[in-house]
């Protein structure tokens, strides 16, 4: 029974880690689906968890935060969007330069408007997204087995959680059975043929960038004000660059990004859950190994156990309309 309820910990941690990573997975899906590459995700969930933080700072309402973490990682994707849509620039220079500035201005504007050294003030109360307990949770919490998943494992989050997990359907619907999913992957794959049929193909790409910038704002409100109560500096710890990997490892098909995502959480949840504890044959591990050890596994994994990942033929190639 010990064992049983180590594992439910390990599975319910993996749940709540892997929402950020399955939130940006998503949004370079839209992105990259339609052609442009965004290495900039990492930035724009920072952005989004420090404006989400400092709103619901300021309002004491996490909803407020979760408008503000969306509205300012919108801004970064359209940013994005101008330079390498409308103008036409490396679209890999612009992603490293939005990592780059929402590293450097959330630690300025921290300082500048909190005075704790870049950080948030503590939330609580209404300005964080509290747990979710669902229905009939607490009346089989002592049903063997089944009560346990339905009450610690499925029951119990917050509403980004259900969120996250919804927009997998919603995003493979969007996708596969709707005239604008298909009319983005076209882009994606053939934006010539495309615009020949009378599309514009920037408008679709402002469309998915802007997508893009939705769901990562909702990552980086999940991070600030619903997994934490409130920024740090770096909170985001490269979880915008494991999604990319995700993406990758996933094939581009939103499903499959949802496993992929669960098995990069899973091995964030076992790396914290067994730090400082003795491993058999090998004794105790160094923290600084087992922390690495999600990025030294997600290397290994993309190196060789995912076959040939093809992206969409027209990904980071900027558009120029034939005349």
């Amino acid at each position: 029974m010990e064992f049983v309820g180590i594992m439910l910990q390990i599975f319910d941690a993996t749940i709540r880690v892997s929402v950020p990573l399955l939130l940006a997975c998503l949004a370079g899906l839209y992105s990259e689906r339609a052609g442009v590459f965004d290495i900039g995700l990492e930035g724009k969930m920072l952005a989004g968890a420090f404006a989400g933080a400092s709103a619901a700072a300021v309002t004491g309402s996490a909803w407020m935060g979760l408008g503000a973490a969306v509205v300012t990682a919108v801004f970064f994707a359209l940013v994005h969007g101008f330079a390498s849509i409308t103008h036409r620039g490396n679209q890999i220079v612009s992603g490293v330069a939005i990592n780059f500035i929402a590293a450097g201005s959330t630690i300025i504007l921290g300082q500048a408007w909190f005075r704790q050294g870049g950080r948030t003030p503590s939330l609580s109360g209404d300005a964080r997204f509290g747990a979710i307990t669902l229905p009939g949770a607490d009346a089989v919490r002592d049903v063997p087995v089944l009560g346990p998943v339905y009450s610690e494992l499925i029951s119990g989050h917050s509403l980004l959680v259900y969120v996250a997990f919804l927009m997998v359907p919603f995003t493979w619907w969007v996708l596969f059975r709707t005239r604008f999913g298909l009319r983005l992957r076209a882009v994606g794959e053939n934006p010539a043929a495309v615009d020949t049929a009378g599309i514009s193909v920037t408008w679709l790409r402002y469309r998915a960038v802007i997508f893009t910038g939705v769901l990562t704002g909702m990552a980086g409100a999940y991070l600030s004000i619903a997994q934490n109560a409130g920024f740090v500096k770096d909170m985001t710890a490269g979880k915008g660059f494991i999604a990319l990997a995700a993406l990758i490892f996933a094939k581009w098909k939103p499903v499959p990004a949802m496993f992929a995502c669960l098995l990069f959480g899973f091995l964030e949840a076992a790396s914290i859950r067994f730090q400082g504890l003795p491993w058999p044959v090998i004794g105790k591990v160094p923290v600084q190994l087992i922390n690495a050890l999600p990025f030294i596994l997600t290397v290994i994994l993309l190196a060789g156990f995912i076959g040939k990942a093809i992206p969409p033929r027209a990904g980071g190639v900027p558009y120029v309309k034939e005349r």
